[in-house]
């Protein structure tokens, strides 16, 4: 019997590292129902607008955006429905603490395939300021600046 592919990653939240500060980064199932999976095989998904909510000890994912499947027909759920993450009870109250004291944000980073299962990356994030991403797009400048120098002085 073939092995599947470990990880096969589906769609990530590139706008989110752009406007946050990554300090913790979890692993979550998701709750999808019928052809969701099928449209998820397919890649189309989007996670631009997305962020996570966590009511009555149960946590959510809003604004993931998951394309109705092509051959698809009345079992077609909506695109932009809240569904649901799957992990430990533990970890979520620990996550609720986290954000409600020190003004922290819950950010899916990125949906993926692990042996078969839909997983989601979920990101415990603050936001940066305005002089923050300045400073992030400097530094990024100035290591491509280097490259481009190092690379001529080698020809």
């Amino acid at each position: 019997m073939a092995e599947k592919s470990q990880n096969t990653t589906i769609a990530q939240n590139k706008k989110a590292l752009h406007d946050y500060f990554v300090l913790e980064s979890y692993e979550a199932g998701i709750e999808l129902h019928g052809t969701e999976v099928k449209s998820l095989r397919q890649g189309k998904c989007n996670l631009k607008d997305a962020w996570c909510s966590i009511v009555d000890g149960e946590m959510f994912v809003n604004g993931m955006h998951i394309s109705p499947y092509d051959h698809g027909n009345i079992f077609n759920r909506d695109p932009l429905r809240v569904r649901k993450l799957l992990m430990h009870k533990k970890e979520i109250m620990r996550l609720l603490g986290t954000t409600k004291q020190q003004g922290l944000t819950l950010i899916p980073l990125s949906v993926y395939f692990k042996k078969g299962r839909a997983k989601v990356q979920v990101g415990l994030c603050k936001g940066k300021k305005l002089y923050d991403k300045r400073d992030v797009a400097a530094k990024k400048e100035a290591t491509r600046h280097i490259e481009r120098e190092m690379k001529e002085r080698m020809r």
